[in-house]
């Protein structure tokens, strides 16, 4: 059988090419940036090759050459001719930065936890293969329908997810081979921890969202280690720190007690990371008890963006 993780995109395939840029080359973080950029603004991009800085017959005249090298410092500074390459690195480990939230609660925050054409691959893969749906729930008391798409996948005989009066159908690790690809990525810069089930959430645009709400389900327990692999469109990741005497009064969900909590917080309760393509985060401890997080809407965010978050079901 042909694995599906061995094509990708052809806008998102772009290797190095032979022209051998040098001075004023994009760094890989820059590439990386702009490339999100144009992904996020729902434009393809387009590679410039060599073959388009040469009109006559590869002809290696003093124009040609001129034009040559008025090509190359496009492509350094053009949108729409990035060649993303990975640097190489002097440890295997990916640089990680901890959050101390305070109270025994903290993150941890990996940037380049994936490859970055790696991602785009198990992206494409995530998009067209996972059977996403769009359930209706309950907010408020009134239905209404999920404003991204979600789909679920567990170990066997495990307690059932319920949130928001919705309970999604179970998919087996099984199912879906890359999953164990990436969670196999999880444990090595993770040792000690362990995951059984998997939430996916797809981002279609600026107008999908997740409301405030803290994933503490009595299944998970009290000190839920939860991992959270983004794809695609970079988005902002925010958080809002609970007031005391509710933080340990159990559920939050997506409920009214949730938004005044946000209204009376302090700028000092307040984390904020916008979470790039390939990246892992990590919220630890009692973050579920005391904090509340959200995805919230961003007008230029048109691109898709494909959230996996990892947790273990008690």
């Amino acid at each position: 059988m042909t694995n599906p993780l061995n094509s990708t995109a052809a806008n998102r395939s772009n290797q190095p090419s032979s022209d051998g840029i040098s001075d004023g080359q994009i760094t890989n973080e820059e590439a990386e940036s702009l490339i999100n950029k144009k992904n996020c603004s729902g434009h393809k991009l387009k590679e410039v090759t060599d073959s388009d800085t040469f009109s006559d017959n590869g002809k290696d005249d003093s124009d040609t050459k001129k034009r040559f090298h008025y090509h190359q410092d496009q492509r350094r500074m053009s949108l729409t001719s990035i060649v993303a390459v990975e640097s190489p690195s002097s440890s295997n480990a990916p640089s990680r930065k901890t959050i101390d939230l305070g109270h025994g609660s903290d993150l941890i925050y990996i940037q380049r936890f994936l490859p970055f054409q790696q991602s785009w691959t198990f992206f494409d893969y995530l998009d067209k293969h996972i059977p996403w749906t769009r359930p209706t729930i309950r907010v408020f008391g009134r239905s209404c329908l999920q404003p991204r798409d979600t789909c679920y996948v567990a170990s066997s005989g495990l307690t059932a997810l319920v949130y928001s009066g919705y309970r999604p159908t179970s998919y087996s690790w099984d199912d879906f081979p890359p999953l164990k690809e990436i969670l196999d990525a999880i444990y090595k810069v993770l040792p000690g921890s362990r995951f059984n089930s998997l939430l996916l959430n797809r981002y279609k645009g600026a107008s999908d969202y997740v409301a405030w709400h803290a994933d503490d389900e009595k299944i998970y327990g009290p000190t839920p280690e939860i991992a959270s692999v983004s794809f695609g469109c970079e988005r902002d990741f925010v958080l809002k720190k609970k007031k005391d005497e509710e933080s340990s009064q159990g559920k939050t969900g997506d409920s009214g007690p949730a938004k005044k909590r946000l209204k009376r917080s302090s700028r000092e309760d307040q984390q904020s990371l916008t979470l790039k393509h390939g990246s892992l985060l990590v919220m630890r401890g009692y973050t579920q008890r005391d904090w509340i997080h959200s995805v919230p809407k961003r007008a230029k965010a048109e691109g898709t963006r494909i959230n996996l978050t990892f947790r273990l079901v008690l």
